[in-house]
């Protein structure tokens, strides 16, 4: 004999769950009428979900990032669609997600997945439950935390998919505080100084300069010698440009050939006398104009004229301020 199940009793589900009506009555007609059964079923479906939709994007969703006392944390939550982003439950899960994070202050993400929420349930259980009521994969897509003597925070509250927090050794003036978060929110640097600039990092450009670099000086023989014997270098740029140009007649067989050759053998030669203390001194140019774009200190401060660097307009709120850390989490990147 089938168990009547009575509205007072999905309802009961739905507050131990957050499922939604129709996903808790079915869950309890199958568990006949078990609750503790009803919710396994409920976790099942999520976990369900979850593996089918394994490999799909979540670049919606929402940053939330909070400040406690010497503290700070910063978390994303992903999903696929920005209709689903918006659902209150997404948002309330977010900001119970952050609520957690600036309480148990984990030391990364793996640990905040086993951190509790308020209604008791794991972080990982809970974003494993909202995804079987959406039918979309939910992802902790980032997580990080700041510890300093002063904090300030910013996030994004047009799309609510960026916020960062950055620390100081002092307190600051909260406007200047907040703007050198806002700096880091929309120029995403690289680290604080030149100097916390990871090695491997520096290595990484200094090699893309030198091959830049490269190629820019082999490029410029070969443009200089297909201009000597007047071709355009833009109509031979790439084998597809030359076919193209040549079909519509603006260049010739003869030349589309001729310009091959320079190519090859003009490139060939370039490479095998290349200076490369010239290249490398270069390298070190482009590396150093790398820093001065990508490390905060040295940024334009963008919430001034653009041009003066965020170290001096810190300096002139206070002489004795610098920036400790700072973190940053966007799905949109």
């Amino acid at each position: 004999m089938a168990i009547e199940i009575k509205a007072a009793d999905v309802m009961k589900l739905r507050k131990m769950t957050g499922a939604g009506m129709m996903d808790c009555k079915k869950a309890l007609v199958d568990a006949e009428g078990d609750y503790e059964r009803a919710k396994e079923i409920i976790k099942e479906k999520g976990k369900l979900v979850a593996a089918k939709r394994a490999d799909r994007e979540t670049s919606e969703g929402a940053v939330i990032a909070k400040v406690g006392e010497g503290k700070a944390i910063v978390v994303g939550l992903g999903c696929e669609t920005d209709f689903v982003a918006k659902n209150a439950d997404f948002q309330a899960l977010a900001n119970a997600i952050a609520e957690a994070a600036i309480n148990h202050f984990p030391a990364d993400k793996e640990a905040l997945m086993s951190c509790t929420l308020a209604d008791g349930r794991t972080v990982e259980a809970a974003v494993t439950e909202l995804t079987g009521q959406t039918g979309e994969k939910h992802v902790v897509a980032g997580y990080e935390y700041v510890e300093a003597p002063f904090i300030s925070a910013y996030m994004h509250v047009i799309t609510g998919k960026l916020a960062a927090i950055v620390g100081f050794n002092k307190e600051l003036d909260a406007q200047v505080a907040k703007g050198v978060a806002m700096q880091i929110a929309s120029m995403n640097p690289v680290a604080v100084s030149a100097a916390n600039v990871e090695q491997s990092v520096l290595d990484a450009e200094f090699k893309t300069a030198v091959e830049k670099t490269k190629d820019e000086l082999v490029q410029k023989e070969i443009n200089a010698a297909l201009t000597k014997v007047g071709i355009n270098p833009a109509h031979v740029d790439s084998e597809e440009h030359i076919e193209s140009n040549q079909s519509k007649g603006w260049i010739t067989a003869e030349q589309a050939e001729q310009a091959r050759e320079i190519i090859k053998t003009v490139g060939e030669a370039k490479k095998a006398n290349l200076n490369m203390q010239m290249i490398e001194n270069i390298a070190k140019g482009r590396v150093q104009k790398f820093l001065k774009e990508n490390t905060l200190e040295e940024q334009g401060y963008q919430m001034g004229d653009g041009k003066t660097p965020v170290k001096d307009i810190i300096k002139a709120a206070d002489a004795e301020a610098k920036v400790l850390a700072f973190k940053r989490v966007s799905l949109a990147d």
